[in-house]
């Protein structure tokens, strides 16, 4: 299925998130992206909303814009951040400095050596975050993606597509059970 046709099962109460998932997916939308980095967020946004017909429509676009590899870079930033964002959730959500002190003891080795360019890791990263609601990786990324040279709007239009990624998969996925 491609994005347009999911689109157009979006119903008539979700019109907004229809023309901004058009939206914000053109560079026209997401100020200080390019089509690359733009297609990995989306992916990645999409991976993290776990709606799986919005994957593959994302995975689709996505390919049209980006190598495998870099699809691949796009993934490893929904798999590590899935790990990571509840991990270091509760480490900033418990009431128990120690905890911040202690060695994570996970592997993360993605994260040094990405499959695809390492602010587009970051971008995806920080998109993955902003789904699963993680304030410390979002702080994280958004601080590394300003030290490489990203300006404000630019991190945010990957927070503005994980939004929107993200509520047209609980639309979809909603409108679903509801015919059902």
């Amino acid at each position: 299925m491609t994005i347009e046709q999911l689109q157009d099962q979006l119903p008539d109460y979700a019109k907004d998130i229809r023309l901004n998932l058009e939206s914000v997916l053109s560079t026209g939308g997401a100020p200080g992206l390019d089509e690359k980095q733009i297609a990995l967020v989306a992916l990645a946004s999409a991976i993290a909303s776990r709606y799986e017909p919005l994957v593959g429509a994302m995975a689709e676009f996505a390919a049209g814009h980006a190598s495998a590899e870099e699809l691949n870079g796009a993934r490893a930033a929904a798999a590590i951040m899935a790990m990571n964002n509840v991990y270091y959730r509760f480490v900033h959500s418990v009431d128990d400095d120690e905890y911040a002190t202690l060695r994570a003891g996970l592997r993360m080795n993605v994260m040094r050596n990405p499959c695809c360019d390492k602010v587009a890791f970051e971008l995806a990263s920080l998109a993955v975050s902003a789904v699963n609601g993680c304030a410390a990786c979002m702080n994280s990324h958004e601080k590394t993606l300003r030290k490489h040279g990203l300006g404000a709007q630019a991190v945010q239009s990957a927070a503005r597509i994980a939004a929107v990624v993200h509520a047209a998969a609980v639309t979809l996925e909603q409108s679903m059970k509801d015919e059902n």
